[in-house]
């Protein structure tokens, strides 16, 4: 494999779930461990390396009982659950040499920095891993909806979607075998087939700014750096107007 990655900036986006591992719920060691890895593979090739982290092994918002906890302040444990999983991140990464700062939609700066663009931005361009937890700041949305948002902000080139499976297919791989995988996908033709890969608020501002979206499995060893080289197996959530869309489309001829 080539050695060349061919984004500058990224914006990885991780679930909380990634992180449990086999387990119900928690962190998993393992699974931190290996994250980081594949993290630190990519910081290492010199790539701005940006992450956006969900809550969900911890606290998921739509899973509470609403006799006791009610919607808003369902989200907003959920922001914290996040804040948990930025800080084992930026733990493990910093016993692995990577330097790496926190940044918090809402302010606690006993635990990290508050988020101020211009500052992610120089933390970025020193090459420190920047990751942004409390999801936006405000209940209703999704850390799918942070990861765009902040990507935006950042100048991201890409938003690199993690899953547990190798790109967007046209229905569930893990119920149906006959389910196909798009190697190209408009951000419009994702939101009117209405695959669930991101919510349809993080989609619309992706396609509103023409920000690609790529979706690959981060549980295959080597995979994020392969992406980053603008290799392996994914698919391409992008603009038709996209040089990113005429160099998919030669590929999937």
């Amino acid at each position: 494999m080539k050695e060349k990655r061919v984004f500058k900036r990224i914006m990885l986006k991780l679930s909380g779930e990634a992180l449990q591992g086999k387990d119900r719920y928690g962190i998993d060691s393992e699974s931190l461990i290996s994250i980081a890895e594949e993290i630190k593979e990519v910081a290492e090739l010199g790539c701005e390396t940006a992450v956006v982290i969900g809550g969900g092994n911890i606290f998921r918002g739509i899973a509470r009982d609403e006799k006791v906890i009610d919607e808003v302040t369902g989200d907003y444990m959920g922001m914290l659950a996040t804040v948990i999983n930025g800080l084992a991140l930026q733990s493990c990464l910093e016993k692995m040499n990577v330097i790496t700062r926190v940044q918090s939609a809402f302010e606690m700066r006993q635990f990290c920095e508050p988020y101020i663009r211009r500052r992610a931005i120089r933390h970025l361009e020193k090459k420190r891993v920047v990751i942004f937890v409390g999801g936006t700041g405000n209940p209703y949305f999704t850390t799918d909806t942070a990861a765009a948002l902040k990507a935006i902000e950042i100048g991201a080139e890409v938003i690199l979607k993690a899953t547990k499976v190798d790109g967007v297919y046209t229905a569930d791989p893990m119920k149906n075998r006959n389910a196909r995988r798009y190697k190209i996908i408009t951000h419009k033709d994702l939101l009117t087939k209405d695959l669930k890969v991101m919510d349809n608020t993080a989609i619309s501002l992706c396609m509103n700014n023409k920000l690609p979206v790529i979706v690959f499995n981060l549980f295959r060893k080597g995979n994020l750096k392969k992406v980053v080289c603008g290799e392996g197996v994914k698919t391409i959530i992008v603009d038709k107007e996209s040089v990113l869309y005429n160099i998919a489309k030669k590929e999937d001829r």
